[in-house]
């Protein structure tokens, strides 16, 4: 049976977060938010305790794990050669939504790297996980708490419909701030490179250390043969049980075109999706509409994201058509998430 207790947020109940803490020393999974996505934790040094993720999640054993860490020198406990880039990233931006990956010490599993020389590591802002990991003392591996595949949890009941009797607890502790996982940002190389675009920006990065590039990978479909240095680089993600196409264009010529694919596919009795924003949503007039965020504050579309693509789910839609959106700023992210989920589905107008 899989405990799920309620926290304050803000004010965590420290018994239970003892409780949870006990979990992971003893080789077990807890369930928790964070200020991006719910993650599924497990004692980073324990193999056997990181082996129960994959086997919870469906999680395919070359996907690499993220260690969260509470304290800024246990860094360099699991990390080797760390630049002075990555300091002047950590100064600025941790705890919080921004994963870096360095050259990994010894004590670091392998089973965490997918066999890789280089460890990705972050430090959440969530009181709830930060608190947790500093009570248990150790670093914790959580990928996002859902089924491998399956649009990430942004909110407890994500979790309890995915996970419920696989983990051994979960914590409730509200919806997420952030929406979309971490940024990964890769600080092995000369220059430091984003992996998987999120919260922190590109353009917030380049603020700190001055040059920065995007791996060509977040702009398209990975080969299959690619060895993923950071989690969300290879496999099919995010995805509804909906067919999802991005319908990308000027959005006068994007609404029209939506409409259009709609009354096809209503006519040949599929039930349509359709994901829209606060300036389009009334624009359509058949389908399944559902509002993921405001155009001019791009911030709210990364929160409600994963919220939508579940909601089309329990909605029971065939297909899912999605306005695209700008890729500067958060948009990166946005529409790194759409396009996985979509399995790089798109349509131009």
């Amino acid at each position: 049976m899989t405990k799920v207790v309620k926290l304050d947020r803000d004010n965590p109940d420290m018994n239970l977060i003892d409780e949870a803490a006990t979990i992971l020393l003893n080789g077990g999974l807890v369930a928790f938010p964070t200020e991006t996505v719910y993650g599924i934790g497990a004692n980073s040094l324990n193999p056997d305790a990181v082996a129960k993720i994959f086997i919870a999640k469906g999680r395919p054993q070359d996907n690499p794990l993220i260690l969260h860490i509470s304290e800024f020198q246990d860094l360099f406990k699991y990390a080797k050669n760390v630049p002075n880039d990555a300091l002047k990233l950590a100064r600025q931006f941790w705890p919080g939504p921004l994963t870096m990956i360095f050259e990994k010490s010894d004590i670091v599993p392998s089973i965490n790297t997918a066999g890789m020389n280089t460890v990705a590591i972050r430090m959440p802002s969530n009181k709830i996980a930060h608190t947790l990991i500093k009570r248990a003392g150790i670093p914790v591996s959580a990928p996002s708490a859902n089924l491998s595949g399956k649009p990430s949890p942004t909110d407890a009941s994500h979790v309890i419909s995915d996970l419920y009797g696989r983990v051994d607890m979960i914590i409730d502790g509200g919806s997420c701030d952030v929406g979309v996982e971490s940024t990964v940002v890769d600080m092995t190389g000369e220059i430091p490179t984003i992996l998987r675009p999120g919260g922190i920006t590109k353009e917030m990065i380049m603020g700190v250390v001055g040059s920065v590039e995007v791996d060509p990978i977040v702009y398209k479909k990975p080969s299959l043969d690619v060895k993923p240095k950071s989690p969300g680089m290879k496999y099919k993600h995010y995805s509804p049980d909906a067919e999802v196409y991005i319908v990308k264009g000027n959005i006068g010529d994007v609404i029209k075109k939506i409409q259009e694919l709609t009354e096809f596919q209503l006519n040949n009795g599929k039930k349509v999706g359709i994901m829209a924003t606060e300036q389009t949503c009334e624009k359509y007039r058949n389908g399944e509409v559902l509002v993921v965020g405001n155009r001019e504050r791009p911030e709210t579309i990364a929160k409600n994201l994963f919220r939508c693509l579940r909601e089309f789910d329990k909605k029971g839609v065939d297909v899912v058509y999605a306005e695209g959106f700008d890729y500067d700023e958060i948009g990166l992210a946005i529409m790194n998430r759409l396009e996985k989920a979509a399995g790089y589905k798109e349509i131009n107008v």
